[in-house]
């Protein structure tokens, strides 16, 4: 049996599991979803806000093999448990 922090289990995997920074994620999923994304996105703020988990969705919905045409990762591909996995 391994141990996982429950934050760590718990953690969002799809925009619209984020509850927190509703604003950002719903930004960051219309920019993936029409194809506008930036060439680089700034996370900053406090610790315990969520930026190193939109950081990993967004990275999973840019390369995802499996995306939704909502722009949410499918989080059960390679490209998608690679990322989560921080590899």
């Amino acid at each position: 049996m391994s141990y996982h922090a429950l934050a760590r289990k718990y953690r969002p995997k799809s925009f619209a599991d984020v509850t927190t920074q509703e604003h950002v994620s719903e930004t960051l999923r219309r920019a993936v979803c029409g194809g506008r994304v930036g060439h680089a996105y700034l996370f900053c703020g406090p610790r315990g806000v969520g930026k190193t988990t939109l950081a990993r969705v967004l990275a999973m919905a840019l390369n995802c093999a499996k995306r939704s045409e909502e722009g949410e990762p499918c989080g059960i591909c390679d490209n998608c448990t690679r990322i989560w996995g921080g590899h």
